[in-house]
């Protein structure tokens, strides 16, 4: 499991005293007004950072950050992706699962048959869809039902899943 997870993405400036507009990654962006600090991740390096303000706009959340007091400054920060530590994360409902979590973990059908690895998780209206690649670049995607995934192990870095009839054809 990972150690530090995901939040967003810097995008944009806001006004011209330093603060940044980021992309959530969360379906709840209010998360972000019970953060005290953030990770900045830029090139491999992580920097520990204060929040000292939280603006939720529209789709955007709006961050004043410790440091950063002028648009200049904000502006470099643009693509830099934000972090937390997973102790600071929210704790999740039953049977859902942090997206960095379910990244690389290996899909097996429950007769053991190997189909991938997870490479994406596409958010959906009614439920996400794991996208899955085999060794080969073969690709299936796999809607997250309960139907469909049977069990999540993100310790053992693998799901079972039981593919219905319309999958399987498409897979194979």
């Amino acid at each position: 499991m990972l150690e530090y997870l995901k939040v967003g993405t810097i995008v944009n400036v806001h006004g011209v005293h330093g603060e940044v507009k980021v992309i959530p990654d969360t379906d709840d962006p209010n998360r972000f007004k019970k953060l005290k600090k953030v990770f900045l991740v830029s090139g491999g390096a992580r920097k520990q950072v204060e929040v000292r303000g939280v603006k939720i706009s529209n789709k955007f959340v709006i961050l004043k950050l410790e440091g950063l007091d002028d648009r200049d400054a904000a502006n470099l920060l643009r693509g830099t992706e934000l972090e937390i530590e997973r102790k600071d994360a929210v704790k999740l409902p039953k049977d859902t699962y942090f997206i960095g979590d379910l990244i690389g973990c290996r899909v097996v059908e429950e007769n053991g048959n190997l189909l991938g690895k997870v490479e994406d998780v596409i958010p959906g209206a009614g439920c996400d869809v794991y996208d899955v690649y085999d060794e080969q670049g073969k690709n299936i995607m796999i809607p997250a039902l309960a139907d469909v995934i049977l069990k999540v192990d993100v310790a053992a870095g693998e799901i079972t899943v039981r593919l219905l009839p319309g999958l399987r054809e498409v897979y194979s």
